[in-house]
């Protein structure tokens, strides 16, 4: 393993400093050679062009604790390398490690939110000064018990299995983590089965609930157009919300949209209609937001549900359910499997294959091939 001091830059302009963690490399099936690294966000930051004496102390002070921290990472491999046993990595309070690895998800966006709600059934399970070394099988299954059984939403109701599954998941990434670096002498996790994935329920609106839609009154026009806009481009919330008019390509007889996804960081080129080029409007200054005004929140999602009674539609949609009810349009209009997942930036065909079973045609004839019955 090297350990490496990285810098990266942000859209604020200022300068993100991380450890590079390189684990090696390996050949893939493909006979590419594929490197393996991890990363460690220390949350410590540069002025991205330090133009006063104070910025410029800042950036030098920032810089030698960066490099202290790696200095003592370093020494900790060597420790390793050398079998020099670390007693205190033991004493560590479980959730101080935990909260540690959910921040280094912050900047890298991976689940982040996941983590935090997770967190939250840990510190209600756990004692709050539980140490790492005192992490063993029993307490593993004690928290998947209480999962089970014990915990609940905010309003009360078990947790989905799904929440579950997820919440479990994150648990057992920082126990994998602790014995990897030496907090754990032993592999706690070894006899301890997770929860099984649960299959979740897509909600989504159909053509003629689209068109309602379209034609019924959203109290807030900027929600209404973001809403359809979804329904037809299948962009997730994050990168509706984040979306610049730079990222907004008008070539020829073509539109496209060329973003870096939120959630995954994979950089997108996804074509789009005219009808959804022509709900942007007219074009602005490259930086400016195109859905300006828009907001997440407890209000904004009201008013969904709301619209969707206006429209006569009864069904629970989301501002994510837009982006369902793309995939099955989609696919009920002709388009293959393929295009679809790669439209929505799956990374496994699998992820998308959920929508064409929403779809299977075959199951509709099949619920229609029995003859009409005749009652007297």
């Amino acid at each position: 393993m090297k350990i490496s001091l990285r810098k990266k830059k942000l859209a604020s302009g200022r300068t993100s400093l991380y450890l590079e963690y390189y684990l090696g490399s390996c050949i893939d099936n493909n006979g590419k050679k594929k490197h393996n690294r991890r990363f460690e966000y220390l949350k410590i930051y540069l002025h991205g062009e330090p133009t006063t004496a104070i910025e410029k102390k800042e950036n030098k002070e920032a810089l030698q604790l960066a490099q202290n921290i790696l200095t003592l990472k370093n020494s900790e491999l060597i420790k390793g390398k050398f079998n020099i046993e670390d007693t205190n990595k033991g004493k560590t309070p479980f959730l101080e490690f935990y909260n540690k690895l959910k921040d280094d998800r912050y900047e890298s966006k991976s689940n982040y939110d996941n983590w935090e709600a997770a967190l939250k059934h840990l510190e209600r399970y756990c004692l709050p000064h539980l140490k790492l070394k005192d992490v063993d099988e029993n307490f593993v299954k004690g928290f998947k018990s209480y999962l089970q059984n014990e915990a609940r939403t905010i309003g009360g109701s078990p947790l989905s299995q799904n929440t579950k599954y997820t919440y479990f998941n994150k648990f057992k990434a920082v126990l994998r983590e602790a014995f990897n670096e030496g907090y754990l002498k032993n592999n706690v996790l070894k006899s301890v089965k997770g929860f099984n994935q649960g299959e979740s329920k897509r909600e989504y609106l159909t053509y003629s609930e689209l068109q309602a839609l379209s034609e019924s009154k959203c109290k807030h026009p900027i929600l209404k157009k973001a809403f359809i806009f979804s329904c037809l481009t299948g962009l997730r919330w994050s990168d509706i919300n984040k979306m610049k008019w730079s990222e907004v390509r008008d070539e020829d007889d073509n539109f496209r949209i060329i973003f870096r996804q939120q959630k995954t960081d994979g950089l997108e080129y996804l074509y789009i209609s005219d009808q959804a080029r022509s709900l942007l409007g007219k074009r602005e200054s490259q930086n400016d937001r195109v859905f300006k005004g828009l907001k997440y929140g407890a209000h904004f999602n009201a008013e969904i549900l709301r619209w969707c009674m206006r429209a006569g539609i009864t069904k629970h949609i989301t501002f994510h359910s837009a982006r369902h009810t793309n995939a099955v349009l989609l696919l009920e209009n002709g388009a293959d499997i393929y295009t679809v997942s790669k439209r929505l930036g799956h990374k496994e065909l699998r992820t998308t294959e959920i929508y064409a079973k929403i779809i299977d045609t075959k199951m509709k004839e099949a619920a229609n091939s029995i003859p009409i019955l005749k009652f007297s």
